[in-house]
């Protein structure tokens, strides 16, 4: 049994999930949850709050890996440079307790999750709820990070069953 800490950061919510999975792959729910940090009087104290309360969250848990989402580009730079600070806050949080960090891409957890690349929040929402056995509705910032989780333990499973490492799944066009 592997348990893995999957993340989903953000600077006003940073979504979290933990599951465990089988050593013949099949996956559980152990908990989930969204750090909301956007009420903090500085941006450096939200920063402290996603290390501080993620650092917790891994004490209290125990994963023995981690995931989470890699930066896309976005429209605002001011938004895309407070989205990699937090994104650094969680992953220093993480590396702190000697866990390495897996990093995807969201098209990559999508096409993980949901079968296309391109699915949309309510999609993945509803499919993480499918495949967990989550009932009722979901936080969109959590299900998320449980779905990067959920992409992690695929990818890893494939990884040992092909012996090919990841990068070189790319296609090359």
């Amino acid at each position: 049994m592997t348990r893995i800490l999957g993340i989903d950061p953000g600077s006003q919510r940073t979504g979290v999930g933990v599951i465990d999975v089988a050593d013949g792959g099949a996956v559980s729910h152990v908990w989930h949850g969204a750090l909301v940090v956007g009420g903090e009087a500085s941006f450096p104290l939200r920063l402290k709050r996603i290390f501080d309360e993620l650092c917790g969250i891994i004490g209290e848990h125990g994963p023995a890996e981690a995931a989470i989402e890699r930066v896309f580009m976005a429209r605002n730079a001011d938004s895309a440079l407070k989205l990699g600070q937090a994104r650094g806050a969680a992953v220093c949080a993480v590396v702190s307790q000697g866990i390495v960090v897996h990093e995807y891409a969201a098209t990559e957890v999508k096409q993980a999750v949901v079968g296309t690349g391109r699915a949309d929040k309510a999609q993945v929402q509803h499919m993480i709820g499918m495949i967990l056995g989550i009932k009722g509705p979901l936080q969109a910032d959590a299900a998320d990070a449980l779905a990067i989780a959920i992409a992690h333990a695929h990818t890893r499973s494939s990884i040992e069953r092909v012996g090919i490492p990841r990068t070189a799944w790319r296609r090359r066009r």
